[in-house]
């Protein structure tokens, strides 16, 4: 059956690898499996086809035959149930490792998103001054367990793992504010992720929908 996802018709981040489709189309490639794409507009999420499929009115979604899925966690850890190559076949390792997917969108990711909404929606705010550094404190909270839990280690928990590409993508948004530098084994991991050649392709095909174009 075909697999095909939705991602923007123009990202908001013009191509940078934010938006969250590119979290699945990462999987994908991990996994090995071919996908189609339905690019749809702002206006598009809002229509009432794609609120059947994303009742939030976001992107992405997931559809194979009968099924389909939205939220990103959900379609990486069916991918990674359904397909070898993001799961450890241990039972304790496979816990292991879908618990580090559900740090990754529960406990790390919530702070980063509140600091992109402090930098760019709340920028023109009076009290913008004094909430961002509050903001950024609570990020590095976070930053330092997370730092301290990696240590020297290549992965999160021996060997890449679905865990590892969700908490990737989510460090990820932090690279324009200059925090991921403070920590350089994480900025190491984050590097490690990238380089992995699942996510350069899955870049690739992200960035090429969004890149300029001379017409």
């Amino acid at each position: 059956m075909t697999i095909t996802i939705t991602a923007f018709e123009r990202s908001p981040d013009g191509g940078k690898g934010l938006a969250r489709d590119t979290r699945v189309r990462w999987a994908l490639e991990e996994v090995g499996q071919p996908y189609e794409v339905r690019l749809v507009s702002f206006a598009d999420m809002k229509a009432p086809g794609h609120l059947a499929l994303h009742p939030f009115g976001q992107i992405p979604t997931y559809e194979e035959g009968s099924l389909c899925l939205f939220e990103t966690g959900s379609i990486v850890f069916h991918l990674a149930e359904k397909h070898a190559g993001l799961l450890p076949q241990g039972r304790d390792a496979r816990a292991r490792a879908i618990t580090w997917m559900f740090a990754a969108l529960n406990t790390v990711e919530p702070p980063i998103l509140d600091l992109t909404t402090a930098r760019i929606f709340e920028a023109d705010k009076p009290w913008s001054a004094e909430r961002l550094p509050l903001v950024k404190d609570r990020v590095r909270a976070r930053l330092d367990q997370l730092s301290a839990r990696l240590g020297n280690a290549e992965w999160l928990d021996g060997a890449f793992s679905a865990g590892d590409l969700l908490m990737v993508s989510v460090l990820l948004r932090l690279r324009m504010s200059g925090l991921l530098d403070e920590y350089q084994n994480l900025a190491a991991y984050v590097a490690r992720g990238e380089a992995r050649p699942a996510y350069v392709r899955a870049f690739a095909a992200q960035f090429a929908v969004n890149a300029p174009s001379d017409r």
